[in-house]
């Protein structure tokens, strides 16, 4: 068969479902490349990660067409046999690191957030040891609620131990974080930043709290990082002061709904105002936001 790939989302950031399809046809002896508009392919697959992306509206040239993915709203899971063949990473060669979840599901049930429908609730992914790349030592989780799983902890346990690199990317979870799990956290070796995130503000005593257990665990305050939910703008702005007041270097993130609904352009400027640095250190909001 000659497969096509595409990813709706561009390529910037390694897309794990299309890297596990291609490793699993290339060993049934299938050929697969990225879909160029110039070729028959006996299947495509279009994997789409966010709603808001605009959806690939080119001819596509092919016997079957498969599209998947939360951006198409499809909170289904690769069969069984390609969701357990290790990645191609070949078809992203300028991503040197390793991704993937040592953990699936979440606890929590935020109303924002689309995991507890997509996954459920928290349970055992993968250990390290099967995720990383025998050609890197830098591993990128994308685990949504690693803290919350015995399996989870026994991982960070044992990556502290080891020489490799880790970024928890989707944030980890302020209300989980006590003395004895920063002193876990502690012992990893980080790629940036030991990230949380800060939703509503009475989440602000418990990453004050969380905050306070990372630095005196080991935990370098400039590795502290938080994402914002930006719904109220008001509120927003209180959080991000407060934040950095705490040391913490703040990423803002306009609501989005699972609708397809734009943030508002006041929730936009805002956004912009937090994650440009050159702006956000030049300026007051209330300068910034000024007609």
């Amino acid at each position: 068969m000659k497969i096509g790939l595409i990813d709706v989302d561009s390529r910037h950031f390694p897309n794990l479902a299309l890297m596990r399809l291609s490793a699993w046809h290339k060993a049934q002896g299938d050929a697969v490349e990225w879909w160029n508009g110039f070729t028959h392919y006996d299947r495509v697959y279009l994997s789409k990660v966010f709603t808001f992306t605009p959806d690939h509206d080119t001819v596509i040239d092919a016997d079957e067409i498969v599209t998947g993915g939360t951006g198409y709203k499809d909170y289904g899971t690769l069969p069984p046999e390609v969701e357990e063949t290790f990645p191609d990473y070949s078809i992203y060669p300028q991503y040197s690191r390793a991704i993937g979840f040592l953990t699936r599901g979440c606890v929590r049930s935020c109303p924002w957030c689309i995991v507890p429908r997509k996954e459920g609730m928290i349970r055992p992914a993968a250990t390290w040891g099967q995720l990383k790349r025998p050609d890197g030592r830098e591993l990128v989780l994308m685990d949504n609620n690693v803290l919350a799983c015995e399996h989870g902890l026994e991982q960070i346990r044992r990556m502290g131990r080891e020489e490799l690199r880790v970024d928890f990317n989707q944030g980890l979870d302020a209300r989980l974080i006590t003395p004895d799990t920063a002193a876990l956290l502690a012992k990893l070796k980080w790629i940036r930043f030991v990230r949380l995130s800060c939703d509503t503000s009475a989440m602000l005593p418990v990453i004050e709290q969380a905050a306070a257990y990372l630095k005196e665990a080991g935990v370098a305050p400039s590795r502290l990082w938080c994402y914002l939910l930006v719904q109220d703008v008001a509120d927003a702005h209180s959080r991000v002061l407060a934040l950095e007041e705490l040391g913490f270097d703040v990423f803002a993130q306009p609501y989005r709904d699972y609708d397809g609904g734009e943030p508002t352009s006041e929730q936009k400027d805002f956004a912009r105002w937090v994650n440009v640095k050159s702006v956000h250190r030049s300026c007051a909001w209330e300068d910034y936001s000024r007609p």
